[in-house]
């Protein structure tokens, strides 16, 4: 296997917004975050993701950007981003930025421009088309479903529509383009020279449209709008986006030798190596959405078994996987995968435990390090995310009520994430001095950092643990993937296996305890225990036959 640092590291993501807010506005700023590095090299972390901090009207939380080569005064200024990059370097922490390549704000100065007239220069930045019979160009939806559902808005000062796949004020960007192809390479040569050391591709696959932009004819779904339809198909995957991503890693990914991991619909472990084959030439690694999506609010082993297999092979097939139940897009892990009401603390431990010792690099989204819950607010007014409002809006206008569209769309709200931390039991859990952006989750009083590094059963010294497991024993890097007792309907048994060691990891993922009868070439083999969630439990597996409900441990092979 080619040592690469992405491959051994551990990466945090930060969401600045709802992190830690220094002066006492409410939002989250990068000072905030300066004073928190210490915590961060405490947990062991070795590399920083940073949501979008870039210039931005916060239509969608700086997935809308107004400018890409500075920061949003709300959280700082380009020196203060300097600061914290010279900071964290010297903890030997890595940062990589969040690039949003599909669309970009309709307040950013290339778009004032397109909008000008048909023969402006950047005209062709963005996706113009004339009216088709007096109306849209075609029926493709919007994804946040704002106005009449559709994915044109009609400009009158030239008489064409944009397309927008998101927000109304998030045109998308024209790929097609050979002017605006060279400004992305510049704009990322610019933030690789200032000392960043990566990149997250938001929504990279859909840089490409389909030619023509023909009406889609699939059938409408229950959230749908006045015939405004949303096809992954019609801006996904579609022929030529290989061509695209390869251009980026020619003139900028490759000669630079940076972290690349893309994030985008309708890849999965039958289509990903065609990105992240070295010999391809395109990205490092790519998320997938097997293991934490809106839609997918529980799971089980035999789910879990089925994934990390299918990618244990594109492992073993030369590319490199993510490993990750939570983000600022998805509701928090333990709500979704535990037992957040009754075994919280050993739940979170044992998600660790999985996601940590399993194949690929990690990455911990701001919270799960303490057990962070989901949120579910009383009224739509208090709920920040664009797919909440717009999917409450559709059901409403197709007869639910406000409490039963509330009921059905909290538990995969993204605002489930986007809470501030919760640093202690203070007032806005110590987020903030003023009013925070966004509610605070009011689990804050017993849910916090402080009060869990107190706590007998700490999740984030267990975070600690477990990551440090990965800085000395390889088989979690390079190992392979080996399941055990496959068809247990509670237990999830695996061995990682290299040239140097083998680890032994048993998960009980149930909240009542359950009995595990081992391979007998399993028993009669010595076993050292290396990490549990479980302090008092027999620390061998000689003569075991039962786990405690949620319960995790790791064993090496002596």
């Amino acid at each position: 296997m080619s040592k690469q640092w992405w491959k051994e590291a551990v990466v945090y993501e930060i969401y600045c917004k709802s992190f830690c807010d220094s002066d006492g506005d409410g939002i989250g700023d990068l000072k905030g975050i300066m004073s928190k590095l210490p915590v961060l090299k405490d947990l062991g972390i070795n590399c920083i993701w940073f949501a979008p901090i870039y210039t931005s009207p916060q239509v969608d939380n700086g997935y809308d950007v107004a400018d890409y080569r500075n920061i949003d005064p709300a959280y700082g200024t380009i020196d203060d981003f300097k600061t914290l990059l010279d900071m964290a370097h010297s903890m030997d922490i890595r940062v990589i930025m969040d690039m949003v390549l599909n669309h970009s704000s309709d307040e950013h100065e290339w778009f004032k421009e397109s909008r000008k007239s048909k023969d402006n220069p950047y005209r062709d930045y963005y996706i113009w088309q004339p009216p088709k019979n007096g109306k849209a160009p075609n029926n493709w939806g919007s994804y946040f479903r704002e106005g009449n559902g559709s994915a044109w808005e009609y400009d009158a000062q030239t008489g064409e529509y944009y397309l927008h796949q998101y927000a109304v004020k998030m045109p998308d960007l024209n790929w097609e383009c050979e002017a605006l192809r060279k400004e992305i390479y510049a704009m990322l040569h610019w933030w690789l020279d200032l000392g960043v050391d990566g990149f997250r591709l938001d929504v990279f696959t859909r840089l490409k449209k389909t030619e023509g932009f023909p009406d889609t004819t699939k059938q409408p779904g229950p959230l749908d709008r006045n015939g405004f339809i949303v096809d992954t198909s019609m801006c996904t995957n579609v022929k030529g986006i290989h061509e695209i991503i390869h251009g980026l890693h020619t003139e900028v990914f490759g000669p630079r030798g940076c972290m690349t991991v893309g994030e985008g619909a309708n890849v999965d472990d039958t289509n990903v190596l065609d990105y992240i084959l070295p010999e391809r030439e395109e990205l490092n690694m790519v998320y997938h959405f097997q293991l934490a999506h809106r839609a997918l609010l529980s799971m089980t082993p035999a789910h879990f078994r089925n994934v990390q297999t299918k990618w244990a092979n594109v492992f073993a097939k030369g590319g490199w996987t993510v490993q990750y139940m939570s983000n600022h897009d998805s509701a928090r892990q333990v709500s979704c995968y535990g037992d957040a009401e009754n075994y919280r603390e050993a739940s979170a431990m044992l998600l660790a435990t999985l996601l940590h010792t399993t194949p690929g690099t990690p990455f911990v989204y701001q919270g799960e390090e303490i057990g962070m819950v989901n949120v579910t607010y009383d009224s739509i007014d208090d709920y920040n995310c664009c797919y909440t409002k717009g999917d409450y809006h559709s059901m409403i206008q197709k007869g639910s009520s406000r409490k039963e569209a509330i009921k059905a769309l909290a538990p995969r709200s993204r605002d489930n994430a986007r809470t501030p931390y919760q640093w202690d039991d203070t007032e806005n859990a110590g987020f903030t001095s003023g009013k925070p952006w966004i509610k605070t989750n009011p689990t804050y009083k017993e849910i916090n950092l402080q009060a869990d590094l107190n706590a007998e059963n700490s999740i984030f010294k267990y975070y600690k643990e477990v990551i440090a497991l990965r800085k000395t024993h390889p088989a979690i890097i390079e190992g392979e993937l080996q399941f055990l007792l496959s068809e247990h309907p509670h237990a999830i048994v695996y061995l990682r296996k290299c040239e140097a060691e083998t680890l032994l990891v048993i998960a009980n993922y149930r909240s009542e305890a359950t009995t595990v009868e081992l391979p007998d070439e399993i028993k009669t083999q010595k076993w050292q225990r290396i990490l549990s969630n479980y302090k008092n439990t027999q620390p061998s597996i000689d003569g075991r036959k039962e786990w405690m409900p949620w319960e995790a441990e790791v064993y090496v092979l002596a």
